[in-house]
């Protein structure tokens, strides 16, 4: 038996543990002020957003200035250091429509100051910071110095893939040139993220790192090549390349090369776990905040394709105390409803109010349909317009409506997103429509263990009891018998 005060001593340390790895990775003394010099406009309303996390979001703006004034916006210290998008609505004269114009910038722990002219907003000359800025002057030298190298090198490179003589010395001569060019290449960067270790951009440096290439096999061997070495060069150790905008885009082009060899959705899902596998495996080895990420950033995928076999995949990270993942309520859910909510079992019941105001409960919903269909939807989700676009002219058709009735809830909240959906409902007069009051968080998606939209639920109209739940119209016609 473990003595108990020594287990107490062991969780008070994993405590303190967990607490250290939660702690800001670059803590902000204050606040950041951008100070703006307007010109060029008759004036703008200004916006700062934020790039981090999986949406885009707007953390403060000023609603307008006119030409020759001066604004000072405020970055939180919570969202520093990071990037950003510095956005104007301009308007070139008073009576103009107003015109977006945006610019990539990063803010780190230096105060900043910007002479803009919103129609040139991305030119040197015309809009710039103060002459000791840091962080973006850095990014514009080093981008400028990065293109040049890397310009030879892709030219070498796509020669060799296109050679159809890889046995004759030319062709061995290129090959050697590259490596050696490539190694040269890799050193530069390793040097540059050296010298500017302080300077937060310099953590975007490490995704240029080029790895080696296999010049002979087939082409699976060569896909295979660029896979076992992807990794090479990465600090999975360093928490702030979790806050640069590369480390999403590097990801992306690794799990595309699992999706360009995918020739059936079995395959894909397959392809898919195995990516999201390997790239945790590796990320775990490091800091827990990009451990964390690295399953956030795979259940965002898995939820957004429907990959339950990746979503199973997660399950063992949840109970790893250092993988501090945000997504450890969202994936336990997830696993909680794919063991709960399956075809067979009865669809959770809800209530639904009727055309004469009366509240009825969904299992005693009377129809001489042979199905229910229950769709959760937004009317700004992306993948639920789409989905609506195919299901909404099919469910037109007499002989679809008679066999199945819908019940479309609306998982809407904001003030904008509710007067979309107040629009968009009245396109699909033939739906039955609901909006949960909460969301995403609402009884009847919690029911349901909606996470992200659009969800189908097929339900048997006479015994409440699943029937499928189809992630396509394809789908849900071909369960529909």
């Amino acid at each position: 038996m473990i003595d108990k005060p020594l287990m107490n001593a062991v969780r008070l340390s994993c405590i303190a543990i967990l607490y250290l790895f939660s702690m800001p990775v670059k803590g902000q003394a204050h606040d950041i002020s951008l100070k703006i010099h307007l010109a060029g406009v008759a004036k703008s309303k200004i916006s700062i957003l934020s790039l981090a996390g999986s949406s885009i979001k707007t953390i403060v703006e000023n609603p307008g200035i006119n030409n020759g004034e001066t604004t000072l916006l405020k970055i939180p210290e919570d969202k520093l250091p990071g990037e950003f998008v510095l956005r104007f609505d301009y308007q070139e004269k008073e009576s103009s429509n107003p015109y977006p114009a945006e610019k990539h910038i990063f803010v780190s722990d230096q105060n900043l100051e910007l002479w803009a002219r919103p129609k040139a907003l991305n030119q040197p000359d015309s809009t710039y910071f103060q002459k000791d800025e840091r962080e973006n002057s850095l990014f514009a030298r080093f981008s400028a110095d990065n293109g040049k190298k890397r310009e030879q090198l892709a030219m070498l490179q796509n020669f060799l893939i296109s050679y159809d003589q890889p046995e004759s010395k030319l062709f061995l001569l290129g090959t050697e040139e590259y490596e050696n060019r490539r190694l040269v290449y890799n050193k530069w960067i390793a040097a540059e993220v050296k010298q500017h270790q302080t300077a937060f951009v310099s953590n975007g440096f490490v995704f240029q790192h080029i790895p080696p290439m296999v010049w002979k096999g087939s082409e699976p061997d060569r896909v295979n090549g660029v896979i076992e070495h992807y990794f090479d060069g990465m600090d999975f150790k360093n928490p702030l390349i979790i806050k640069t905008t590369d480390i999403k885009e590097w990801i992306n082009k690794y799990v595309n090369i699992y999706g360009a060899m995918s020739t059936t959705v079995a395959l894909r899902d397959s392809l898919f776990t195995l990516a999201g596998k390997r790239a945790i495996e590796k990320a775990r080895l490091g800091h827990p905040l990009v451990y964390g990420w690295m399953v956030d950033y795979f259940y965002n995928g898995f939820e957004t394709f429907n990959i339950s076999v990746g979503i199973k995949m997660l399950e063992p990270y949840l109970n790893d105390p250092l993988c501090l993942t945000n997504k450890r309520k969202a994936i336990a859910q997830r696993l909680k409803g794919m063991e709960t909510l399956v075809v067979g079992s009865v669809a959770p019941d809800f209530s639904w109010k009727l055309n004469s105001g009366k509240m009825i409960a969904f299992h005693h919903y009377k129809t001489e349909a042979k199905y229910k269909l229950v769709l959760f939807w937004s009317a700004d989700c992306h993948h639920c317009k789409a989905l609506m676009e195919k299901l909404y002219p099919w469910y037109q058709e007499p002989s679809n409506r008679e066999l199945m009735d819908v019940f479309a809830i609306s998982l809407d909240e904001t003030e904008t997103e509710i007067l979309a959906w107040e629009k968009e409902k009245t396109q699909l007069t033939n739906f039955k429509h609901k909006r949960a009051e909460q969301g995403i968080r609402s009884p009847e998606a919690n029911a349901y263990f909606v996470l992200s939209t659009p969800t189908m639920i097929l339900v048997d109209s006479k015994t409440n009891t699943i029937v499928a739940l189809p992630d396509t119209v394809t789908a849900l016609q071909k369960e529909m018998k």
